[in-house]
This record gives structure tokens, sequence and C-alpha cells, in this order.
């Protein structure tokens, strides 16, 4: 690792071989990776996660100095629940990164290309935020002053799209609307040409924008345009905690309720095989009682609107005490959780309904 003590200036000038151009990259790399956790102390992020992840955003902004093709699109896939966004937004976060989000939500239109066009725009905004913050670079120098380097002064920026198979995705017998081919073809278009994007504006030859990194999240990226996802235009990551990174990012969740590490480990011992959400809503379940028990207080659920909307600007509210929390009723929160997935799983009224329904 790279020490920074205070007001130390160390400079490091890019030189023109791949190989020095790689191992600047590197150091640009652990260093990043070094702020990231000393600054925030994020002990709980997955270590392939920040690699992986700080290694796009750098070599994107970067890519001018490499003597290789830098894909623009990172895809970080899979299971459902297991935070892909939010360790995503963490990362964001520690390396002072100002994200351009969007959902899968805004991938279709009733009105024919506005999909396509929002997309287009974000980046551009994105771009936006990086040409008005961060100076511009003949060399890569990189300028060590106890903080991120100097490449990386200001406000970095990314455009993010979370659960882009759900919004490009084909599944079953569903059909490619206008809409879906034409944002395909706005996310190949920005990874063949990621400084010239038109916004419908008249064509000028100075008009360059900067690289913008785009990462985007899904479960099942191989219901996605194959094309938008070959090797050269997107860098796949699959996202697989393991045993141990659960156990360190449960134990992160829990750490100002003082449950240990060992008890973690029988809380994730005794519910295997589900996701990261699951283990953060047993803590949303223990504060049922606490909270019907402050109902009771504010005067029972007939007062609750006139108490929570209608009061008087100094009256206050009865002080909500948060339940403490044992190792006791987080397993029996996770009984109750458990129960509820097996009756979704095991009743299926849709079958009532819809007698023909196949499986």
């Amino acid at each position: 690792m790279i020490s920074h003590p205070e007001k130390q200036k160390r400079w490091i000038h890019v030189c023109k071989s791949a190989k020095e151009k790689h191992s600047i990259l590197m150091v640009l790399v652990h260093y990043v990776m070094y702020c990231t956790t000393s600054s925030m102390s994020l002990t709980y992020l997955f270590k392939s996660t920040d690699v992986d992840t700080v290694c796009h955003i750098v070599k994107n902004y970067i890519a001018h100095l490499l003597d290789v093709k830098v894909p623009l699109i990172l895809g970080i896939w899979g299971g459902k629940g297991q935070g892909k966004s939010f360790q995503t937004e963490l990362i964001f976060q520690a390396m002072g990164v100002e994200p351009v989000i969007m959902s899968a939500g805004e991938l279709e239109s009733e009105r024919a290309g506005e999909p396509g066009k929002l997309i287009r725009e974000r980046y551009r905004t994105a771009s936006q935020v990086v040409k008005n913050q961060v100076r511009s670079f003949t060399t890569l120098t990189v300028e060590l002053i106890g903080g991120l380097p100097s490449l990386m002064q200001g406000k970095m920026s990314c455009l993010m799209i979370n659960d882009i198979d759900a919004g490009l995705g084909r599944f079953g017998n569903t059909q490619m609307t206008v809409n879906n081919q034409i944002v395909v073809g706005t996310l190949m278009n920005l990874a063949d040409n990621p400084t010239r994007v038109s916004v419908g504006q008249d064509w000028r030859e100075t008009d360059i924008v900067k690289r913008i990194p785009i990462i985007v999240t899904g479960n099942d990226f191989s219901r996605i345009y194959a094309p938008l996802i070959r090797d050269g235009r997107m860098e796949k990551f699959y996202w697989q905690p393991n045993q141990e990174d659960i156990v360190n990012i449960v134990h992160r969740m829990y750490e100002k309720d003082g449950i240990s590490k060992e008890e973690i480990v029988s809380i994730v011992n005794t519910f295997p095989n589900q996701a990261l959400d699951f283990y953060g809503a047993l803590r949303s379940r223990t504060y049922d009682r606490s909270i019907s028990k402050w109902v009771e207080d504010v005067g029972g659920v007939e007062k609750l609107g006139d108490k929570l909307l209608k009061r008087k600007k100094n009256e206050e509210l009865p002080v909500f005490t948060a339940p403490e929390q044992t190792l006791e009723a987080l397993l029996e929160s996770g009984y109750s959780l458990i129960k509820e997935q097996q009756l979704v799983e095991e009743t299926k009224l849709a079958k009532e309904y819809m007698k023909n329904m196949d499986d």
C-alpha cells in the first residue's frame, strides 16, 4: 500500500510502454482501494468487487493513455437480493463518485425513442459533472497529497442502470419492443463511440464529451441481446458472496446492536441459502412489536392519523424505544419469514383461480 503522510508529494509520470501503463493503473487501483478502506472503514465490501469496480472506473478515466481497448460497460450480475446495487453505491460513496442512476422502469415509454434519448441525456449529464469539476490532463501525472490522486480530484461520475435485464431481457414469449431495440442500439453505440453522443442537436465537429464508465446490474444477462454483452463492449462480473462474505456483511449490519460474530455465524447457519436482504429483514421484523406498542401509546389506530398528521406544532409524539436485538429475537423473526416464504411457494392461489394455467 502507498502511505501518504500529510503534505507529502509524490509524482508518477506515465511512460509509453504498455507494461508501465499497466503498472500505473494498478498503482491507482491500489491507492484508491487504500483511500476507500481507510477513510470509510468499509471492511464489509467484497474484495473481488472492490477491485473489479474500482479498476473499471479507473481504466475508463485513463483509457486514452492505455494501448488496449477498454470496455465502457461493466455488468454486475447474480442472484436476487444479494446487494449488488447497494455495494456498488458504497464503492461510489467511498471513491467520491457522483453517479447518474437509472432503473429498468425508464427503459420503456409510450413514446418510441424516448428511453434511448434519455440514456444519451443522462450520459451527457454525467460527462458534464466531470467536465465542470475535473481539470484536463495531457499526461497522467498523479499527485498524492493525503487524499485521492489529482486525476480524481473534484467529482468523478458514471452512469448506472439497475436491473437492466428486467427492462431489456427476453423471457418466455415476451416480444421485443421498438424501445428495447433502440435502447440496445444506444448502449452498443455508446460502447463503440463513448465521446460522440448526440441528443438530436445539429452536428458539431467539436462536440466531444468526456468518456464516462457505465455500470449495469442484473440477475441473468443471458436474456439480453448477445452483441451488447460481448467482450470488448461489456466486462462481466458474477456477484456471488461466499459464506465468509455473508457473515462479514451481516456482522457489519448488526455491529451497533452488539451482536457478536459467533451469533451471526449461528444465524447464517440456521438460515442457509438466503439472500442478504433476508438477514437485513430480520432486524426490521423485530421492530413490529415495539411499533405496535408505540401505536397504543399514541392512542390506538383510531387516533393515529390525527397524531401523525394533525398534531399541534409544539406537540411531541411519544418516544419510540427501539427493541434490543438478541439472538433469540432474530431467530424468531427468521422462522417467521421462512414460514411466509413457504406459504408463497406452496399455496399458489393462482392455480385455484385459473384452472388451466400451466406450471
